[in-house]
């Protein structure tokens, strides 16, 4: 009886830990700016989700369109301005409060804290 050798493929995975910001990971434009926008979106579709309303009565409260609405509630930022999605926010019965302090690093970051 003759014995077949079997070949084993090994595959090495290559992990590099992450920024905590896959849009500078990904060397994206303005990957601060993006972070905020996409914390922000997810605050709102959170919100949007659990209200029941429909996307027609939502963008009566907002102020958009129905097709804004649609994108929000895929979580997507689209060209939403961060203003502007703060303004949908307390569109929403949410207060946003922005905090400026002084840092140790070399650059300032932007976050959202959600309670």
């Amino acid at each position: 009886m003759k014995s077949k050798a079997r070949k084993t493929n090994k595959r090495v995975a290559h992990v590099t830990e992450g920024s905590g910001n896959v849009f500078a990971d990904l060397g994206l434009p303005n990957p601060e700016q993006e972070l905020l926008k996409a914390q922000l979106t997810l605050q709102i579709y959170t919100i949007l989700k659990d209200s029941g309303m429909t996307q027609v009565e939502i963008a009566k409260i907002l102020g958009a369109r129905q097709p804004q609405v649609s994108l929000l509630m895929r979580n997507r930022a689209g060209n939403f301005s961060v203003g502007r999605l703060m303004e949908f926010l307390t569109a929403l019965r949410q207060d946003v409060e922005i905090t400026v302090r002084p840092t140790n690093k070399e650059h300032g970051a932007l976050s959202v804290v959600s309670t």
